[in-house]
């Protein structure tokens, strides 16, 4: 056996969210992040389908997206391809509302609308996660569900929350570290998986997947 093999599997992350890369950095991994292809339209792939329950429609987008980030790592030169042991990893988050999936805003009318409906309610939010690795002989799912409920949102904080830009790269239109999680009295579930990478869950599937070499 070859000493590079002994090496444990790299993490390549198929995400542009510093959050997630972030959250792996913080558990002591450091993953590579894959750059999205020139010819991948984001935009059509996180549009919501007719009748698609949020639950279907992160599934979806999740293995969409490591389908994509598999087919762009097999067109490197074979030099720059991961070891057949490397992981890929690719996630989704969705809000959910009234079975709704509430996506990332538009533009700041859309966030302050999403806003106006998440306030002094609870609603989901739920995060798939598929990992492969390079060689496709194994790969893995997760899918994690957590419920957030906001205080009443006056109109006045929305608007001021909407213009510090925070909302535009997030699902519902918040992030739960940034200056909303001051009016989210409660949460149940990951804490992790609402930014947007349930790191329990990955580290378990990691661990799974990192056994076969």
């Amino acid at each position: 056996m070859k000493s590079k093999d002994l090496k444990p599997p790299a993490i390549y992350l198929a995400s542009q969210s510093p959050r997630r890369r972030d959250l792996l950095r913080s558990v002591g991994l450091g993953p590579i992040v894959i750059a999205p292809d020139v010819d991948d339209d984001p935009e059509q792939l996180e549009r919501v389908r007719p009748g698609e329950p949020p639950l279907a429609y992160v599934q979806r987008v999740a293995h969409a997206k490591l389908q994509q980030a598999l087919l762009r790592l097999h067109r490197l030169a074979p030099r720059q391809r991961p070891r057949p042991a490397d992981l890929i990893i690719a996630a989704d988050t969705v809000v959910a509302l009234d079975d709704e999936s509430l996506g990332k805003p538009a533009t700041p009318g859309a966030a302050r609308k999403m806003l106006a409906r998440l306030s002094g309610k609870t609603h989901q939010v739920i995060t798939a996660v598929s990992i492969s690795r390079f060689d496709g002989e194994d790969a893995g799912d997760v899918i994690v569900k957590s419920e957030v409920t906001f205080a009443p949102l006056s109109p006045a904080w929305i608007q001021a929350y909407v213009d510090s830009k925070e909302p535009m790269d997030k699902a519902g239109g918040y992030g739960i570290q940034g200056a909303a999680g001051s009016l989210i009295p409660r949460i149940s579930g990951s804490f992790s998986a609402i930014m947007g990478l349930p790191l329990h869950e990955t580290l378990m599937l990691i661990q799974r997947l990192s056994r076969k070499r």
